[in-house]
């Protein structure tokens, strides 16, 4: 059996749901995890991936920021959300697939402008929630189970994720505390960098373009963000790994595009 999933941090479901429909019609995903979903639940357009054949739903969202939302094409075993920072922001939604994996969709702080903690109230949320959620990975999901973990987790660690490692040193996503912090996450949890199993580290790979980029494709000051991990259970069964690029130049289009990984097992 093959599982497709995507993770897309969409920057607004409702406003972006037609790029959505081409998504489903382009790649037939079997799974979605959105971020930056922008709606309270009560808004989510739950008709719309019912009709594409999506009808088993977390959703986790709130009124014009953060949310997170997983849909799937079978049911899910069981299904959770979890706060960070007691703060009730919506930026993490746990479910258990069918054979028993567990799939965690993740949105982290951004982290604002100033990547001081002191200075920058945003940037010390930023490390708090890392910090917090490898703490709990670390104690809670030591047991070997197989895991998923995907979404906008807003920091590009290699030198290759981002357009320029020299000049994003000191920029909030590519910062040398924020990828030991990703570092230090991705240990907890023992997962494995999925995409990168597929695209060598020493090639360059972004998920995210800047709307301030007046063409974004021919400058392509790209960073990427947006993360798919597996832990070794399911290191063997990887199929494929895309990062959907031509998306960015849709209308209406996210900053960031689609990564889909492949399962086969």
């Amino acid at each position: 059996m093959t599982v497709r999933l995507v993770t897309w941090n969409i920057n607004s479901i409702r406003l972006r749901i037609d790029n959505v429909r081409r998504l489903v019609a382009e790649w037939a995903p079997d799974i979605l995890c959105f971020q930056e979903t922008k709606t309270p639940d009560s808004l989510f357009p739950r008709d719309v991936f019912a009709t594409l054949g999506y009808r088993h739903m977390l959703v986790h969202g709130m009124k014009g920021y953060n949310g997170v939302a997983i849909l799937s094409r079978a049911p899910f075993r069981s299904s959770g959300i979890r706060a960070w920072c007691e703060r009730a922001d919506c930026r993490h939604a746990i479910v258990e697939l069918p054979g028993g994996v567990e799939l965690h969709n993740i949105y982290v702080p951004a982290g604002g402008d100033v990547p001081d903690p002191d200075a920058n109230p945003k940037f010390a949320h930023k490390l708090q929630f890392l910090d917090e959620i490898t703490g709990w990975f670390a104690s809670e999901r030591q047991d070997g189970r197989p895991m998923i973990a995907v979404g906008d987790l807003n920091i590009a660690p290699l030198e290759t994720d981002v357009w320029s490692h020299k000049q994003l040193l000191s920029v909030v996503s590519h910062t040398p505390v924020e990828v030991a912090r990703l570092g230090r996450l991705r240990e907890a949890g023992g997962f494995v960098d999925a995409v990168r199993h597929f695209v060598p580290p020493e090639l360059r790979l972004y998920t995210w373009w800047s709307y301030r980029a007046r063409d974004w494709s021919a400058s392509d000051r790209g960073r990427r963000l947006d993360h798919v991990w597996v832990t070794p259970p399911l290191v063997g069964a990887l199929g494929e790994a895309r990062v959907y690029r031509d998306s960015r130049g849709w209308d209406k289009a996210s900053d960031h595009v689609p990564v889909m990984l492949v399962i086969d097992s």
